[in-house]
């Protein structure tokens, strides 16, 4: 990169960290870059454009960290297991700073305009994609015909507001312990018991104990 781009990659680095776009200035960012108001202001047309590609960045590495490994997972409930995995991984690790998706939302939850844009854009991308694979381990058999795809999600994005309230806020302990929990709960009360039975009783296992017993 150009030594423009560089600077302007290393402000958005420092400006991703303090996980507030309303606490985000340029003032600020000038003062931990130890640059000048106008050196960080000429890389970005306005405050608000700042806090855009701030937004835009944190969902770049969200789906480095987060989406794209967990696609490499079998199609279904392997995959979907993975990405809430992978999410409450990335909770733990952002619960110093906080989450720019969950205080984003308090903030501009009610304030009209391009960030709110922005924000509702993100949020809704890697919500069709969790509601894309809960969808696909419906159709896979992994989880009942009957399951309700859009309130799965919703009940697994409440896990982590749960998790992001009790660990950053109170400061509980286990609260990382008590989402997985919850999570494998979630998921055994939509398992597809009958094609785990199915599973089972094709093993190689359960058909070397039948051949057994007919023998005998």
């Amino acid at each position: 990169m150009r030594k423009g781009e560089m600077t302007r990659a290393a402000i958005l680095d420092v400006a991703i960290t303090l996980a507030s776009l309303e606490g985000l200035t340029i003032g600020l960012l000038a003062e931990k870059m130890s640059m000048s108001k106008s050196g960080v202001f000429v890389h970005f047309g306005s405050r608000e454009d700042l806090q855009i590609e701030v937004v835009k960045l944190y969902h770049r590495q969200f789906e480095q960290e987060v989406f794209y490994p967990s696609i490499k997972e079998a199609r279904g409930l392997p995959r979907l297991e993975a990405m809430f995995a992978r999410w409450i991984r990335q909770v733990t690790i952002e619960i110093a700073s906080g989450c720019i998706y969950i205080s984003g939302a308090v903030e501009y939850d009610d304030r009209p305009g391009a960030i709110r844009e922005q924000l509702v854009s993100m949020v809704c991308t890697w919500q069709q994609a969790l509601h894309r694979c809960a969808l696909q381990a419906i159709e896979a058999g992994h989880l009942r015909a009957d399951t309700d795809a859009d309130l799965l999600v919703y009940e697994m994005y409440g896990l982590i507001l749960g998790l992001h309230h009790d660990a950053r806020l109170l400061k509980k302990a286990g609260s990382v312990e008590r989402a997985q929990k919850g999570f494998d709960r979630l998921i055994d009360s939509y398992r597809n018991t009958k094609q785990v039975a199915a599973a089972r009783k094709s093993s190689p296992t359960n058909q070397k104990i039948s051949s057994k017993t007919a023998a005998r």
